[in-house]
Parts: structure tokens; sequence; C-alpha cells
């Protein structure tokens, strides 16, 4: 049976909340990597969002999720054109 990869967690992970909406910010890559790291948002009804491509600083990937919000609001994060996740 394959081992399953360690992940290591962003310190920008965590619960982040704008205009009463709460969603889950997870950055994360490989432990002891040096990878890019993966972002997803999930909301509260457990929709998933997912950058295509890792961001090179976990720094990096939280300052994109906060561009987002910025630009498009929170609450494009509930907003999903497809039932499966939607990608950025």
């Amino acid at each position: 049976m394959a081992k399953k990869q360690k992940l290591e967690h962003s310190d920008f992970a965590g619960e982040f909340t704008d205009d009463g909406v709460t969603v889950l910010v997870d950055i994360f890559r490989n432990a002891g990597s040096n990878d890019g790291w993966t972002m997803e948002v999930i909301d509260q009804d457990e929709g998933l969002t997912v950058w295509e491509e890792p961001f090179p600083t976990d720094k990096e990937a939280f300052e994109e999720f906060l561009a987002t919000v910025e630009r498009d609001g929170i609450r494009s994060f509930l907003e999903d054109p497809e039932p499966e996740a939607s990608v950025h």
C-alpha cells in the first residue's frame, strides 16, 4: 500500500470572516519539500475552490486570497457555477 504524503500547513491557513461569511483557507505543500504551495478555500457548505497553479510562497498564496476577496468579495466563494469544485 502506498504511503500517504504528510502535509505542511502554512501559518496563513485558517478561518477568514468577512461580510458575515466565514471560509476556511487551507494553504499547504508536501512536508519537507520545496514544492509550491497549494491553496484551497472551503465555504460554509463545504464547497471547494482550488487554485490550479501552486504559489512560490505561502504568503503569495494568502495575498492572492485577499486580492480575490477585495476584487470579487468573499461571497464569490459561495457561488459555485458547477456542481464540482470551482477553479481559480
